[in-house]
This record gives structure tokens, C-alpha cells and sequence, in this order.
């Protein structure tokens, strides 16, 4: 099975070194799109995860992995996808938040936040602009965290976070499975766990394949 991965903002796909190498031993192949919020806009990133997405779908079955910004990129790139291009077995979203995240509303202001961020912090912040990426009709899995930082976690008063967002912010009607994970927001990709969730899932596709 191919996979792709989409790392978060402010990290680069060696955040997903761990979980690729898993994927990579159990035969898989693994593709990865790369990314500075700093430098670029959001539509510029989803243009180009979208080229990366054709060029995988003629070479076979595959699956998509984003974590946190990544699955709102990938989602959005999906989303502009030529009829003719074959769509995911099946879209991963760890930590990636479907409502504005709280924490994006709160530093959208801030000169350092803006810097690092860009174009796509204030996406994260923006109701109007997160309400125009729609959720493509393939399979879902959210997986999202529930370890908090105690630092943030003033700004989720009693619900389930991960440090970075909450439970509720990656919640939409679309996902009919939701897996909640003992893990903090930035360790997602690296996570065993994770990894684990993914090869199962996958093994399952695989399966269901082979019987068409």
C-alpha cells in the first residue's frame, strides 16, 4: 500500500520518522509532502499536495495521512481533485481540527505567532475560511490525543485536549470513527500507538481488496 504523510505546522516530516520506518518494514512505501508556513500560503501548500496526490493515485492503492495542519491540507486538496483522479482508500487525521482551534484564535495577533505561521495560522483562527474545506467522501479515521499540557490547559477548562486542541475541535458529523489516544499533540506521528492503529487499519484494506 502507498501512504502519504502531511506533517503539522511548525514541525517537518522527520516528526513521522518513527511511524514511516513501521510502515516502510511492513511493506509499504512512503511518500511525504514538505512545507514552512513561514514562506508559503496555505493555498500554495494545497496545490502542491495535490500534485503529489495525482502522481501517487496512477501508481496504485493508497492511503493519506495527516497530522493536525496536514489533514486540513489534505482535506482541502482532496477536495479540488480532477474527477478523474482515484480518491484514498481511506484519510487519517491526527489531531487535526475541523472547528477554528482555540489556541490559533488566541496568538492570531501576536507578531511571532503571524512570523511563523503565516497564511495558514490565520486559517486556523478564521470560522469562515475552515467552513470551505468539506470532508471528502472516503473513509475517515480521527485519531486524536487526550494527554493536555499543563501549560494550555487552562484553555480547554474540562474538556479532553491533546495540549494544542481539543477533542471537540477535531469532531465533525463526517468521521464516523473516532480513536482517542493517551498522547500528547506533537508525539501523534511518532507514537506507537498511532502506528499501530494505522497498520491495522490499512491490513483491513488490504484485505477487503483482495476479496473484489
Amino acid at each position: 500500500m502507498l501512504v502519504l504523510f502531511v506533517h503539522g505546522m511548525g514541525r517537518t516530516p522527520i516528526s513521522a520518522t518513527p511511524m514511516l520506518w513501521r510502515l516502510r518494514r511492513h511493506g509499504h512505501s512512503v511518500d511525504v509532502v514538505g512545507y514552512f508556513t513561514g514562506t508559503e500560503t496555505f493555498t500554495e501548500i494545497v496545490d502542491r499536495v495535490g500534485r503529489k496526490i495525482q502522481d501517487i493515485a496512477v501508481k496504485g492503492e493508497y492511503v493519506v495521512v495527516g497530522h493536525s495542519l496536514g489533514g486540513i491540507m489534505l482535506r482541502a486538496a482532496l477536495q479540488n481533485m480532477p474527477a478523474t483522479t482515484k480518491l484514498p482508500n481511506h484519510l487519517f487525521l491526527l489531531g487535526s481540527p475541523v472547528t477554528p482551534a482555540r489556541l490559533a484564535q488566541k496568538s492570531q495577533h501576536e507578531l511571532g505567532f503571524q512570523l511563523v505561521s503565516g497564511d495558514c495560522g490565520q486559517l486556523l483562527a478564521t470560522p469562515s475560511r475552515l467552513l470551505e474545506i468539506g470532508m471528502p467522501d472516503i473513509p475517515k479515521t480521527a485519531i486524536v490525543g487526550t494527554r493536555s499540557f499543563s501549560l494550555t490547559k487552562k484553555y480547554f477548562l474540562d474538556e479532553q485536549n491533546d495540549g494544542v486542541v481539543s477533542v471537540n475541535e477535531c469532531a465533525h458529523k463526517d468521521i464516523s470513527e473516532v480513536i482517542k489516544v493517551p498522547i500528547v499533540h506533537t508525539f501523534l506521528p511518532s507514537s506507537r500507538k498511532v502506528s499501530k492503529i494505522i497498520l491495522d487499519k490499512i491490513s483491513t484494506i488490504q484485505s477487503a481488496l483482495a476479496t473484489l
